[in-house]
């Protein structure tokens, strides 16, 4: 695996230095657009409305119409926001894991510790295990400020990120508001039933079905000769450091939770 991202990960004065991988990958068969008529392959080209001249990625840009102006980013706009230049992945709350709605679970990532010494990585692991919490974060990737659940996978922190509240639709579907009337028997038989699906998931026993059958269909094609030469019908075709590790790494912790109870106390009083 590559590492697409460092930083630190950050709760109260500790700091711990990490590398984030993507934790999933698609395997998906690849298919791309021909011409039904000759094999040829279909490219989409980045034409400019002006003067209708292809454009080449490094002279675009990005903008947002609001419907009468057009306002242009440059890449030196979006770089120059404070949350883009930020290196920090901070845990914002500790809170019980089964708070987190699975319905709001994106993206998985692992981060692997970054510095001469796992210990800060390490303890932070084990301190979610112990308290059964997870911890939710916050940080910007790829020109986003992100939310996300950071917890625990056998010994490894897995970053998830999650969506924001305002991009889950409300499920509101009036069906669901009409009296249901569900006898003891049914509910008894229904029940039954699960019980007879019942097992201990092993995601081992799943494929994909579908992807099998599409290469298999592609093996077939190929046996008998039923391809295209590719060449004749296609044509030719330095990261910032992490940050320093906190040395003292108890004097951390203690400053961290005074400071913490202190935050408490005055909120409390007030």
């Amino acid at each position: 695996m590559r590492a697409i991202w460092k930083g630190a990960l950050t709760f109260g004065l500790v700091n711990v230095p990490v590398k984030v991988y993507s934790a999933t990958e698609d395997h998906d068969v690849p298919l791309h657009q021909v011409h039904a008529k000759d094999g040829g392959r279909i490219r989409y080209q980045r034409i400019c409305e002006l003067d209708g001249e292809v454009v080449p990625y490094a002279e675009i840009d990005k903008a947002y119409d609001d419907g009468d102006r057009t306002v242009v980013l440059t890449a030196d706009d979006i770089a120059s926001l404070p949350a883009e230049r930020s290196r920090e992945i901070e845990v914002v709350e500790f809170v019980p894991s089964d708070q987190i709605d699975l319905l709001t679970l994106d993206r998985a990532y692992y981060l692997e510790p970054d510095s001469s010494s796992p210990k800060a990585y390490v303890l932070l692991r084990r301190t979610l295990e112990q308290t059964d919490r997870t911890a939710v974060v916050r940080f910007s990737l790829r020109q986003k400020t992100r939310l996300a659940a950071l917890r625990v996978r056998g010994d490894v922190l897995v970053l998830q990120t999650l969506l924001w509240s305002d991009e889950v639709r409300e499920a509101a579907f009036p069906a669901l508001d009409e009296p249901v009337k569900i006898s003891a028997k049914e509910l008894e038989l229904s029940a039954s039933l699960v019980e007879s699906f019942s097992s201990d998931f092993d995601p081992d026993q799943f494929v994909d079905e579908y992807q099998q059958e599409l290469r298999t269909l592609i093996d077939a094609k190929l046996e008998k000769g039923d391809a295209l030469d590719t060449s004749e019908t296609f044509g030719e075709k330095g990261e910032p450091d992490a940050g320093g590790e906190v040395i003292d790494l108890m004097a951390a912790l203690r400053a961290s939770v005074e400071r913490s109870r202190a935050s408490r106390k005055k909120t409390e009083a007030s």
